[in-house]
């Protein structure tokens, strides 16, 4: 299944792990590399720059295959150091970076410099095309389904993705709400050119989450997450819990940032992944959750879901147009 993408970046599949705070560490990427898909190691997931580059040698010793590093660039008052963790990543000699938050662009010329392929995320057509005006080499799409931080916008991927296709012109890759063949399938008839998945890949073998976190996402329905910061302007999708419930029933009360902050904290999201306590804080999940039913390996869930899309688009969708012309006939 050959795509702009997977030609571009040099993977077997269309298919990209995408970063994820706590959960982007070498044992789920080198996995997912050695699966023919494309993984990135989550840089601020480690505590220094120094850190990051001993983590990409481990996910070196654990795979030959291509992998990526996330770098998510936010506005803080005390910001991470993002030129040394940029510079950790370019003297490790990684190809491909992916980029979310704030604009790219002081970035890309080191990147490009060193011939650094870069994804940027994106939650809107208007900021996708402002990623390709300064030079990103594709797009991740984000509809409102996904897991984190959707944007403001509230446009699902079934409209999202074809308004972003229509109008790029670099590859584009479908993220949010996807977890089976079908969102692969649907995502490329959207004219995407390859699939992002966060919440499907957490739920795995090699996924360095606590077991009991996996078992509450098969547990949980599409219904089971919180939208949380609406009324901040900054809101994030995160999974139904007693800590999101207590924070959305605060915010509808009217708040600032403060009177959530000891909720929110990231110390605490990272209890729940690391000790399985589900109510430690709160933590990233996306609506896909609904349709995930198994904790597969890697190999098994990208094997599983490229051939049944094989399937889908060669059996059903071929059986239809078939039919269709005999009924012409």
């Amino acid at each position: 299944m050959r795509t702009r993408f997977t030609e571009a970046f040099g993977v077997e599949h269309p298919v990209v792990q995408g970063g994820m705070m706590w959960v982007g560490r070498a044992e789920l990427v080198a996995a997912v590399a050695d699966a023919g898909a494309l993984g990135f190691i989550t840089a601020l997931t480690q505590p220094t720059p120094e850190d990051l580059v001993r983590e990409i040698a481990r996910c070196r010793e654990m795979t030959d295959k291509p992998f990526g590093i996330n770098l998510t660039i936010l506005p803080s008052i005390t910001p991470p150091p993002y030129a040394e963790y940029r510079a950790a990543i370019i003297e490790s000699g990684v190809k491909i970076v992916e980029t979310a938050g704030s604009n790219p662009v002081d970035h890309l010329p080191f990147f490009k410099d060193a011939g650094i392929k870069v994804i940027h995320k994106c939650t809107s057509v208007r900021h996708a095309l402002k990623a390709e005006r300064v030079g990103v080499d594709a797009v991740s799409i984000d509809g409102f389904e996904c897991a984190g931080h959707p944007g403001e916008d509230d446009v699902p991927g079934l409209v999202l993705i074809p308004a972003a296709t229509r109008k790029l012109r670099i590859p584009v890759i479908a993220s949010g709400g996807i977890a089976d063949s079908r969102g692969l399938v649907a995502a490329l008839a959207l004219g995407a050119d390859g699939v992002n998945m966060g919440t499907r890949f957490m739920c795995t073998v090699e996924s360095p989450v606590a077991q009991r976190v996996k078992e509450q996402i098969v547990a949980n329905s599409e219904l089971d997450t919180k939208l949380i910061f609406r009324t901040l302007r900054n809101t994030a999708r995160v999974a139904a819990n007693a800590v999101s419930t207590e924070v959305v029933e605060i915010e509808s009360r009217g708040a600032e940032f403060a009177d959530i902050a000891h909720l929110v904290a990231g110390a605490r999201g990272r209890t729940v992944f690391e000790e399985g306590d589900i109510d430690a804080g709160i933590w990233t999940s996306g609506q896909s959750q609904g349709l995930i039913d198994d904790i597969p390996t890697v190999a098994e869930l990208v094997d599983r879901m490229i051939s049944e899309a094989e399937e889908i688009i060669t059996g059903r969708l071929n059986g239809i147009v078939a039919a269709k012309a005999g009924v012409r006939a």
